[in-house]
């Protein structure tokens, strides 16, 4: 069975935009496949574990080809499992609103507790990084209230969707779609845009059931 994971990185709930854009994503899915599995996993929901010293001891550990133990064991076992939910998945749907021109902590957090040797990427010393993320594909809603394209820098800039797509790109999904709606507070009308990123979400989540419909054939 087909599944998406859809991971949210708005704590705003029903007056979230990138939560309701990701909604309308979710039902095209489901209607078009549905026979498809879908999983929600809300950053903020105090599943995500933390990656603090204990956690980077043992990246350095595997780093060198050795074995984490004690605290730090307990650490590597944990982001484990998240990245085991994570890398379940054969489709994903990020939300992903801008904070500070960039993404919320807990996506950074996310990244730092999946991206992990062995697991998200490999690496060699003379070829560099390989991303071990393959066939994968994604969807990414990014919002944001005030940022948006070609408008001055007096209203921000985008350290989001950059660093997202290169963070897809580099752990090996290549196969990406982006929805966006910005910006959505500090405009006159956003209303058409809303209603735009509405309409492409609907469009983006019948084009992902029909992949999960073949994948199932």
């Amino acid at each position: 069975m087909t599944t998406l994971l859809h991971v949210s990185a708005s704590p705003r709930g029903e007056a979230s935009h990138s939560l309701e854009i990701a909604r309308a994503f979710v039902e095209s899915f489901e209607a078009t496949s549905p026979a498809a599995s879908v999983e929600h996993w809300d950053l903020w929901d105090g599943s995500l574990p933390a990656f603090g010293p204990d956690g980077a001891g043992a990246k350095m550990r595997v780093f060198a080809g050795d074995e984490p133990e004690g605290a730090e064991e307990i650490a590597w076992h944990r982001a484990r499992l998240a990245f085991e939910r994570f890398a379940a998945a054969d489709l994903y749907l990020f939300s992903l609103p801008m904070w500070n021109s960039g993404v919320p902590y807990i996506a950074k957090q996310f990244i730092d507790v999946v991206s992990q040797p062995g697991w998200v990427f490999g690496f060699d010393g003379e070829t560099g990084y390989s991303g071990l993320l393959e066939g994968k594909r994604a969807a990414v809603v990014y919002t944001s209230a005030v940022y948006g394209e070609g408008r001055p820098p007096a209203f921000g800039a985008d350290f989001q969707r950059p660093f997202f797509d290169g963070w897809l790109r580099w752990a090996g999904v290549d196969e990406i779609d982006a929805i966006e709606f910005r910006p959505n507070l500090a405009i006159a009308d956003a209303e058409p845009g809303r209603l735009a990123a509405l309409a492409e979400a609907r469009r983006l989540g019948v084009d992902f059931g029909r992949d999960a419909r073949a994948a199932a054939a």
